[in-house]
């Protein structure tokens, strides 16, 4: 016998004795869990399937002990901007042991239901403060500066720390000398070499993306072959 059951958010096929590892659960090591959201029951050629759910049956499973998933490496790299990020990720686990399958019978854990916010008295309803309702909502300020990311070899932390300096749009990084970015950028992890940003940064403040694009082409990481 066995049953497609949900438990903590993934679907399984489980029989009686089998070792199941799922996302952690709450539940403290020795305590038995039960699993009602079961999906389908299959008794030899006896198959039950749920809509979505079958009505009565449940999992009963016991927690064996927690533990951490093997190491997962994420990269990031973005071509041709000098950004590249590595992360590792460990999956917090939880190792269960399923005891029985019960086919019905099963009590449904019960889920609270959320209060409606705003309560009735004596039969009304609950009055609403009209001047703080009506009252239109404050427009954020949207002044936005240029993407300096399009700038060969800045990534997204030095296109931060500019942006931090004064520095937001391409008008504004054509003036600047490149050793004064360099200065800028010093606390930046990486050796940046910044001699082409001010004329990159001319040619996209004139809109001459053609001719960007091609010197582009040329550079490696915002450094000249």
């Amino acid at each position: 016998m066995y049953a497609i059951v949900e438990m903590a958010g993934q679907q399984f096929k489980v029989a009686k004795d089998q070792k199941v590892y799922v996302h952690r659960l709450q539940t403290e090591e020795g305590k038995k869990v039960t699993f009602d959201n079961v999906l389908l029951l299959a008794d030899g050629s006896n198959v039950t399937v749920g809509a979505p759910a079958i009505d009565g049956a449940a999992v009963e499973a016991k927690v064996v002990k927690h533990l951490r998933g093997d190491k997962v490496i994420v990269f990031h790299k973005k071509r041709r901007k000098g950004y590249k990020k590595k992360n590792g990720h460990r999956q917090s686990l939880t190792e269960i042991v399923i005891e029985s399958i019960i086919s019905k019978g099963a009590k449904k854990t019960e889920t609270k239901k959320a209060e409606p916010k705003a309560k009735k008295a004596n039969g009304k309803a609950a009055p609403v403060d009209v001047s703080v309702a009506s009252k239109p909502k404050a427009k954020k300020a949207t002044a936005k500066g240029d993407d300096l990311k399009k700038i060969e070899g800045i990534g997204p932390k030095i296109a931060e720390t500019l942006n931090a300096a004064g520095i937001s749009t391409f008008a504004e990084l054509a003036k600047t000398d490149a050793a004064k970015i360099s200065e800028i950028i010093a606390d930046v992890r990486g050796n940046h070499v910044t001699d082409t940003w001010p004329k990159q940064a001319e040619l996209a403040a004139d809109g001459k993306w053609e001719e960007l694009q091609k010197w582009q082409d040329e550079l490696d990481g915002g450094v000249a072959k």
